[in-house]
């Protein structure tokens, strides 16, 4: 098998997160801003595509260059082996970005990039006339960074954040990539009960069951790299029967969600029953203030309102004071809630053990975590 360059990209605040995923993979992370990279062959691209719960993407690598004009551009881009990845008849679209940089035009840099690779190609495979692009596709991007580009091949497809399980969602559903993310720095195990007072969809409870039953969160869906020669099939069935024998089903798991909003309720459950977790998470329609329970050392993670529209602001207000005061009822519950009200704290009445600044696409927000004590029993 050849070695290669991998890059698992992410939202940014997330990369430290991914970075430890890629690692509990047994693979060596170098970070950046919202890109972990590692080297790995094959296996490790099947691999990362089926298991990254909190990444966007997986792509490989495949160089890296100053690029301070056009020339430069094209001759850098022909120098790469693109034969080591793409046959003679491969379907390769370029895409583009340019951030500082003196190369500012996307459209032509994307031109370039496409006429460099086919030289390279017609080169190396003798041919004459067009490449007919036939076959596989291999997504193709050139990205440029303060006058650096990196061109990468992207292995996935639809993003990671596409599970397969989500039929219907609602107006500002939460990525489940970012719904992983909260779950792992909260620390739960399925050990312990877990609620989402303001479930919407059920991203938050779904990817909790996975989590807690330790099921692959990419074992259900396909990936663009599947189509390639060289990414042999028999790779991919090992892969997933690697995750089939790792998923723990019989583990039993304490998952409610409640919501409101009786329509979201019912989608979260049309979701759930997609997911495999029909009967394991119970979905129902109630107000956060009305949550009662008689478990301790609990997690509550949730995702309330953040009051965007005109109108909206102190109802949520509301929603968070309500909260805080029943959440001092159950001192063992931990809480953990993801917001843009900048006075939350104060709503809520008590100070965050700890804040986590994270962008829910683009809504900068902070994950304020109250840590609960530690109950009598342990």
């Amino acid at each position: 098998m050849a070695n290669y360059q991998l890059v698992a990209t992410s939202a940014m605040g997330l990369e430290a997160i991914v970075a430890q995923e890629v690692k509990a993979l047994g693979y060596e992370t170098t970070v950046d801003n919202g890109k972990v990279y590692f080297q790995g062959d094959e296996t490790a691209i099947a691999r990362a595509n089926l298991w990254l719960r909190v990444a966007d993407r997986v792509k490989i690598v495949v160089g890296q260059f100053p690029a301070k004009s056009f020339e430069q551009l094209f001759e850098s881009v022909k120098a790469l082996p693109w034969e080591k990845y793409l046959p003679v008849d491969a379907a390769f679209p370029v895409s583009g970005k340019s951030v500082k940089s003196k190369l500012f035009s996307v459209p032509d840099c994307q031109a370039i990039t496409k006429k460099a690779i086919v030289e390279r190609m017609k080169q190396h495979y003798k041919r004459l006339g067009f490449l007919d692009e036939s076959g596989a596709t291999y997504k193709i991007e050139v990205s440029i960074l303060k006058d650096v580009a990196t061109l990468t091949i992207d292995t996935s497809g639809a993003g990671l954040h596409k599970r397969g399980y989500r039929q219907v969602q609602g107006e500002a559903p939460l990525k489940e990539t970012l719904a992983a993310a909260l779950i792992q720095v909260s620390k739960w195990n399925p050990n312990r009960p877990f609620v989402d007072p303001f479930c919407g969809s059920g991203t938050i409870a779904l990817e909790a069951a996975m989590f807690g039953q330790n099921i692959a969160p990419g074992y259900n869906r396909e990936f663009i790299s599947e189509d390639w020669p060289w990414m042999k099939a028999q790779i991919w069935d090992t892969v997933r029967d690697e995750a089939e024998s790792l998923a723990n089903y019989d583990q039993p798991l304490e998952i409610v969600g409640s919501d409101i909003d009786h329509r979201m309720v019912s989608i979260a459950q049309e979701n759930a029953t997609e997911a495999g977790f029909g009967e394991l998470i119970t979905f129902k329609q109630m107000q956060a203030r009305d949550f009662t329970t008689q478990l301790t050392d609990g997690v509550m993670i949730g995702n309330p309102p953040y009051g965007e529209r005109i109108g909206d602001v102190e109802v949520v207000e509301q929603v968070i004071r309500d909260l805080g005061q029943v959440m001092k009822n159950y001192p063992t519950w931990s809480v953990y809630m993801l917001s843009s009200m900048k006075n939350f704290e104060e709503l809520y009445g008590r100070q965050a053990t700890k804040k986590r600044k994270l962008f829910n696409g683009f809504i900068e927000t902070n994950y304020y975590q109250f840590w609960g004590q530690k109950s009598k029993r342990d």
